[in-house]
């Protein structure tokens, strides 16, 4: 292995633009960040975990923010990476970018699904006898209007989406905290108060197996909190903008997710949470203005979008990114005037369908949802371990490159261990429940099958990769 990646060459000027500012990758990180799991799963996860979901959350946050650190020094040693599925290849083989590529596809696809599952449980928030695939036709169009427009119109879009989201959740944690201070009743006749954190059962009440539960959907909530890292190749200046987004992640968390969940079980006891509900809806509800449910309902129907939104962005840019190397159709790799991998986004968003399927299987909106993020989680955390994996190999091979690093992961290899091990965990959890067991059995299916794809191809691929055959799409 040579000290630096080879450069691809340029096939003229189909490549993509860097026209994202460090206003659009702020924003994206925190959309990121904020994912459909807080708006729709909190509910969930706090009839399963109790207050104990907050140290939930934490330990989560802080675990990712190593990753996304190891991540960043990654994406940061050589301009040649534009996606994970670059990383993979270099530093493990070309078998392992084919397999990253298109595990990371398939788990915006799913995430995507999931986001189509919650939007359904929005709109018949409104109109309940609503069929689901009315809201996800409907917003499968949206989707693919928005995002066949220039990437910096989906720049604009996810910073407006993202917006949205802060604002709803700092109005949350700031009306939360008045109704505690005015010890607001609620329809139980429970008063807002900070002791209804541990007055019901204890910070623990559903005990150390109920703790274990919360991680599934807590989990899936941060998927995409690596999304700034697809970005890499279309930001103006990925050496200031990647730093400072990954840097503020354990403010964001300890914000946007346990400030916002305090603030709701401190109003509104764990135990009389509704788990098919968004809790945010229903805190709302409870302020006595006739629109603030409805308001709030639209608020997380837009954060659900803006999921959706950034996963059909990423899966573009993967999929275009995997056609370039020849490892997916080449019709996938064209271009449009606009510089946006148009056929690689139209079937991504005719993936988004699917939801249909899954909300005709019949069963409830939250049984749905527990089965596809759970699925989704589980193949994030593959792509995770991969460029964890690909991060210690760096470390082994380039020391050169670790030394002269203006991000170096803290802890270095010690932070990738944590991390690796906390994954193997995570799997042993999901395994726990049958709830969470079936999505993550049909991930390692999915991998398993895309691994044996790979190998089967792998001679193919060591050949190209000899003959330097690739193509430039972003650098």
């Amino acid at each position: 292995m040579s000290a630096s990646p080879a450069a691809p060459s340029t096939a003229g000027d189909q490549h993509l633009q860097r026209t994202l500012t460090n206003r659009h990758v702020q924003l994206i990180a925190i959309g990121g960040a904020i994912g459909t799991g807080l708006f729709m799963g909190s509910g969930k996860t706090i009839s399963i975990a109790g207050p104990s979901i907050l140290l939930v959350y934490i330990i989560i946050g802080a675990v990712l923010f190593l990753f996304m650190r190891t991540m960043g020094e990654l994406l940061l040693s050589t301009r040649h990476y534009t996606t994970f599925a670059d990383i993979a290849r270099d530093l493990i083989g070309p078998w392992a970018g084919f397999v990253t590529g298109w595990t990371y596809w398939m788990c915006w696809i799913v995430t995507g699904v999931a986001d189509m599952v919650a939007i359904t449980g929005y709109v018949r928030f409104w109109w309940p006898d609503t069929p689901a695939w009315i809201p996800i036709v409907a917003m499968t169009i949206l989707l693919f209007a928005l995002n066949v427009m220039t990437v910096k119109a989906f720049g604009e879009t996810e910073f407006w989406f993202a917006l949205v989201k802060i604002i709803a959740i700092l109005a949350l944690v700031v009306v939360g905290l008045t109704m505690v201070a005015a010890g607001t009743v609620d329809q139980a006749g429970t008063a807002a108060a900070v002791s209804n954190l541990w007055a019901h059962g204890g910070f623990f009440p559903t005990g150390f197996h109920g703790f274990l539960g919360g991680f599934q959907i807590a989990l899936f909530a941060f998927v995409g909190i690596e999304l700034i890292g697809t970005t890499v190749a279309e930001t103006a200046d990925p050496d200031t903008t990647l730093p400072k987004a990954v840097n503020s992640i354990p403010v964001r968390i300890m914000l946007f997710y346990v400030a916002a969940l305090a603030a709701i079980m401190m109003v509104t006891p764990w135990d009389q949470i509704n788990p098919e509900a968004s809790p945010f809806v229903t805190m709302f509800s409870m302020t006595g203005l006739a629109a603030a449910a409805t308001v709030v309902n639209l608020v997380v129907l837009t954060s659900a979008a803006s999921s959706a939104n950034s996963g059909i962005y990423s899966t573009s840019r993967m999929l275009y990114g995997l056609a370039a190397r020849g490892d997916a159709p080449r019709v996938f790799r064209r271009l449009s005037g606009r510089h946006v991998p148009r056929n690689a986004l139209f079937l991504s968003c005719l993936c988004l369908l699917s939801g249909i399927a899954v909300m005709a299987s019949g069963d409830s909106i939250a049984d749905a949802f527990t089965l596809v993020t759970s699925m989704s989680a589980t193949l994030f955390m593959g792509v995770w371990v991969v460029i964890v994996v690909s991060y210690l190999l760096y470390l082994r091979r380039r020391p050169d490159l670790h030394a002269a690093s203006r991000f170096p992961a803290p802890g270095g290899a010690a932070s990738a261990w944590t991390v690796l091990v906390f994954m193997a965990l995570m799997l042993v959890v999901l395994s726990l429940r049958a709830d969470t067991r079936a999505g993550m059995i049909a991930s390692l299916a999915w991998i398993a099958f895309i691994v044996v794809a790979a190998l089967v191809n792998r001679h193919r691929m060591l050949r190209r990769a000899e003959t330097g055959s690739a193509v430039d799409y972003g650098g």
